[in-house]
């Protein structure tokens, strides 16, 4: 596979593009902000090539513009740029074999996560102060944590996902990340509901932060937090991936409505996608209908199980099994992590859980971290714990 390098996460500047009419309001609490967007989302005037030549070739120009955007910009947000996607971000790497990969600015010689890559290296390397971008099975959540940043998958539904290109719709998210947890709650606040669930318990995922390669690092952090009299732990949530078989009821569910998404488009124009891409797409449309029907049962009856453990609690958890793979990984090796990560980021995704994740680990100078899952709505509530931990 190749693995091309570029030494920027932008794909195209604003050179052309002027804000949507009536996007300007009298309080603009985003106004010194510089923002990233993932190429998936449409703007005005700006062709939009969700990471693929074919899919630009074969798309017009868009008219409309995503109101997640619009309503970034009318808060003061100046538009810095198109970002870099993953094709169709269906994948965690953060590669592109067509316009290149971001760089990992933390760590050159590992991946810089996707498939909001570009994104998260523009915020990384403090050529944006938003990385506006999109998850559905971690594309936030992961490059958050391999570029050291906050990020934040929201409640599933809480931001409109409209004018976009879509992955698969009952788990895509409109998501962001930031390099200061104060600048992400602006983020938030500007995007967001403001009703929030009060959370009055704190769980800890005691197996699954024991599996990972930061296992040492989380339990200093907690401990840490716990001397310091910021973390009171109220009790333990064991949450077997095997048992529940999170990352394959996702894999499942995702792919048969990512087929639904692009299978059309995929036969009618047979794009050129990168090897790994390709044969993920190849496997989708092999989902038969008996494999989704045992894939939503699994997931009705881990959602139900979710829903009573947490209730008004918030569950710490590890973001990913650890650092960014090297870009030398084997692909078969890195086929393997990335069910591994599954395992971990389709806890949210299959609940439709908010999942903010904080930068508060490193091996060796690659960043790594932990996560606060709480129940659908509890966005703010979640940063607002953070903000108790990270003060």
């Amino acid at each position: 596979m190749k693995h091309s390098l570029v030494q920027h996460p932008f794909l195209r500047l604003p050179t052309a593009y002027s804000a949507p009419a009536g996007a300007e309001v009298q309080s603009q609490p985003l106004q010194s902000f510089r923002l990233a967007v993932k190429d998936l989302f449409h703007m005005a005037g700006l062709p939009t090539t969700a990471g693929n030549p074919t899919w630009l070739a074969t798309h017009a120009t868009p008219t409309h513009t995503a109101s997640c955007v619009s309503k970034l910009i009318a808060d003061g947000a100046t538009f810095v740029g198109k970002t870099i996607t993953d094709e169709l971000a269906y994948s965690l790497n953060g590669q592109n074999i067509h316009y290149g990969t971001p760089q990992n600015p933390v760590t050159p010689n590992r991946l810089p996560g996707g498939s909001s890559s570009g994104s998260a290296v523009a915020v990384s390397q403090d050529l944006a102060d938003i990385g506006l971008g999109t998850d559905t099975g971690g594309s936030i959540r992961v490059p958050s944590s391999y570029n050291g940043l906050y990020g934040l998958r929201p409640t599933h539904g809480a931001i409109p996902a409209d004018n976009m290109v879509a992955l698969a719709p009952s788990f895509d998210t409109v998501g962001f990340m930031t390099r200061t947890l104060p600048s992400l709650e602006k983020v938030a606040q500007s995007l967001l509901p403001n009703q929030q669930p009060k959370l009055s318990k704190v769980l800890i995922a005691n197996t699954l932060m024991n599996q990972v390669e930061h296992k040492v690092e989380l339990a200093q952090q907690l401990n840490d937090w716990q001397q310091a009299g910021k973390l009171t732990l109220d009790g333990s949530l064991e949450i077997d991936p095997i048992h529940w078989q999170t990352g394959a009821t996702f894999r499942t569910l995702q792919g048969a409505e990512i087929w639904q998404t692009h299978g059309a488009w995929i036969i009618q124009h047979d794009p050129d996608f990168a090897p790994d891409i390709a044969s993920r797409f190849e496997w989708t449309k092999t989902l038969t209908a008996s494999d989704v029907e045992q894939a939503k049962t699994q997931q009705a009856a881990f959602r139900a199980w979710m829903d009573e453990a947490i209730q008004d609690s918030i569950l710490i958890l590890p973001t990913t099994p650890g650092r960014a793979p090297e870009l030398t990984m084997a692909d078969a090796e890195l086929a393997d992590y990335r069910n591994q990560l599954l395992e971990l980021t389709a806890i949210a995704g299959l609940c439709g859980y908010p999942q903010l994740h904080l930068p508060v680990c490193e091996i060796e100078g690659a960043p790594c971290g932990v996560s606060l899952i709480g129940p659908r709505g509890s966005d703010l509530s979640l940063i607002a714990f953070a903000k108790s931990l990270m003060e």
